[in-house]
């Protein structure tokens, strides 16, 4: 017994047998491949120990000192959902090494007076002492509080 023909003429063959699209098969996942949506968020990360913290909220302080904003703002937004020790200093970092980059702005624009080259020092040195402080506070494990800092980041 074979099979007859289809009235239209074509040889009976299965959608995909002939070279011709048929209809679309939705995506199966396999043990290998788990099915991700595209565009889908990832799972939280997991928080970080307490001497981890301690670790990066020490390196942010120095990170300031050594690159100014750039290192507390990377620490900030990499660690800020990791543990609330880390999210409070690198918080309180970005903040005063925002408010010192404005010292130093400013101290670059009055340099023309002369007194600029007094702000930038100013500036400078009061990076070192508190960033030394903040950083020595935070590989002990305690909070630190920079006490010129301007709260752009609540």
């Amino acid at each position: 017994m074979t099979d007859a023909p289809p009235p239209n003429g074509q040889p009976n063959q299965q959608p995909g047998q002939s070279g011709q699209p048929g209809p679309q098969q939705p995506y199966q996942p396999g043990p290998q491949q788990p099915y991700q949506q595209p565009g889908a968020y990832q799972q939280p990360q997991q928080p970080l120990s307490p001497s981890d913290e301690k670790l990066w909220s020490t390196l942010t302080h120095v990170g300031g000192i050594l690159f100014t904003f750039v290192v507390p703002l990377i620490t900030y937004l990499v660690f800020k959902d990791r543990g609330p020790f880390v999210r409070e200093h690198t918080r309180q970092a970005l903040n005063f090494q925002l408010t010192i980059l404005i010292g130093y702005v400013a101290g670059a624009i009055l340099t023309v007076i002369f007194v600029g080259a007094l702000i930038t020092l100013a500036a400078g040195v009061l990076s070192l002492i508190f960033g030394i402080i903040a950083a020595i506070a935070a590989n002990k494990g305690e909070m630190y509080r920079y006490p010129i800092a301007i709260q752009f980041i609540k």
